[in-house]
């Protein structure tokens, strides 16, 4: 009866169809706040330095290290079931409620937006720790590039919805009608998770206890936060004005909204399953220095649009699907089987949520600085910087990371 039981929670296909919903629902909340706000705020004539700092609601995600241990500990306890379930769904009503708070308070309160955006983000990131856990748990490491397919797949579609369809609701409907219909959204989304009967995992016995100072005593670990720190310098960070941008070009929120959408729903996804096979076949280092070398192509023609102009519109609005949506799905696939593989499955919610956390420590510092660097040296000079800086991180990203 054990082995049974352990048999169908180690089935890859059931792992990946728990945690699936988990990582749209996580993502559409991420698209609500760093796409769409940004964008909706460009519209609205706020200044970049301004919208920059939207990058501080990440605080939670950057410092959900801090209580990791905890959520594992209490996750996985001494003895018996594992608790994912129940950090799931106490995660999404909190979610799920501030989001019709800020549905009802409006965006002009900007301040009680920003600190109810803020809440969400510390549920949505509690949910995250337990998700991951579970899921480097419960797959082998041959199924880790395929894993991290699903992640960054399921983390492209919710942006397509946070994002994308959420500036559309909110072009054509409003603020209020568009932040509730991703509450709902949000609901349905951790059903699948719920409902399954393949995330309860079999009673067992337990005798390592969580620790952030047992993660960060590994040298794996210690190599993982510098890839990770390397990598979103090198082709995270600058995107976070490419909604303005697109904004300043003259497209309408709906536009950049549909921009986000078709992207991420087809281009990102397909990336995200096209990465999962290169990791298989061509190993994790090639396929982040094949992605940092197509993002800095991408940063370098933005600056050529800002600096020289006669650039059709289309070929942008192109190149901005495929960098912000395919390359970034194709990197981050490689990166986080990466970090799949540093993690110790007895305490995975904690090895890889300090990789998660040092990703949006220097994404949050990283965005205040892009928006203040685009304000005051224009987005020709802003977007020149960061090609170079992606072609720079090549070499160091090849030091850090596994061939294989």
């Amino acid at each position: 009866m054990h082995g049974t039981a352990s048999k169908k929670a180690a089935s890859p296909l059931a792992v990946l169809t728990a945690v699936g919903g988990l990582y749209v629902a996580q993502s559409v909340i991420g698209g609500i706040t760093w796409i769409g706000l940004p964008a909706i705020m460009r519209s609205e004539g706020v200044p970049l330095d301004r919208i920059g700092l939207v990058s501080l609601i990440v605080l939670p995600w950057a410092l959900k290290f801090l209580w990791s241990p905890a959520v594992e500990r209490y996750r996985l306890p001494a003895n018996g079931r594992n608790r994912t379930s129940t950090i799931v769904f106490a995660g999404g009503i909190i979610s799920a409620i501030g989001l019709f708070a800020v549905g009802a308070i409006g965006p002009t309160a900007v301040l009680p937006v920003l600190a109810l955006l803020t809440a969400v983000a510390f549920a949505a990131s509690t949910v995250d720790i337990a998700c991951d856990g579970y899921a480097v748990q419960s797959l082998a490491k041959e199924y880790h590039g395929w894993g991290n397919a699903a992640q960054v797949g399921g983390a492209y579609l919710g942006s397509a919805l946070g994002g994308g369809l959420f500036l559309m609701l909110v072009d054509v409907s409003g603020w209020q009608i568009g932040i509730w219909a991703m509450a709902a959204l949000l609901l349905l989304l951790g059903l699948p998770f719920l409902v399954a009967p393949t995330p309860i995992m079999p009673d067992e016995a337990r005798g390592h206890m969580p620790s952030l100072l047992t993660a960060l005593k590994r040298p794996e670990i210690r190599r993982g936060l510098a890839a990770a720190a390397i990598y979103v310098v090198a082709q995270k960070v600058a995107l976070g004005m490419l909604g303005p941008f697109l904004i300043d070009a003259g497209l309408d929120l709906t536009a950049v909204g549909l921009i986000n959408g078709i992207g991420s729903m087809f281009v990102g996804v397909a990336a995200a399953l096209l990465g999962g096979a290169l990791v298989k076949s061509w190993g994790m280092r090639n396929v982040l220095v094949l992605a940092l070398a197509l993002q800095a192509a991408g940063l370098f023609f933005f600056a050529c649009y800002a600096l020289i102009g006669g650039i059709s519109q289309t070929v942008l609005i192109v190149v901005a699907v495929f960098a912000s949506s395919g390359v970034m799905a194709l990197g981050f696939v490689a990166l986080y089987a990466q970090f799949m593989r540093w993690s110790d499955p007895r305490q995975a919610g904690v090895d890889f949520t300090l990789f998660q956390c040092m990703d949006a420590l220097v994404g949050m510092a990283g965005g205040v600085i892009a928006g203040y660097a685009a304000q005051y040296f224009g987005y020709g000079i802003f977007f020149a910087a960061a090609g170079v800086i992606a072609l720079a991180a090549i070499p160091a990203i090849s030091r850090v990371s596994d061939q294989r």
